[in-house]
């Protein structure tokens, strides 16, 4: 019997979850002395800003496809 997928959506959206994701970890790091798991928190909070940049772009109307 085939196991059934789960479609529920998320509450959130992906933005928002992001955008909660990088405060969180910057929120983290800002608690610790510096180091290692300070440091690896920051860039946590970095890339998760960035992918949410790039999701924006990708998502924009100003956004073109190729023709």
């Amino acid at each position: 019997m085939k196991k059934k997928r789960n479609r529920t959506r998320p509450a959130l959206s992906l933005q928002e979850r992001l955008k909660r994701l990088a405060f969180r970890a910057r929120e983290k790091a800002e608690a610790l002395p510096p180091g290692p798991e300070r440091d690896r928190l920051t860039m946590a909070a970095v890339s998760t800003e960035s992918a949410a940049a790039i999701e924006r772009w990708l998502t924009s109307r100003e956004l073109e496809g190729p023709k």
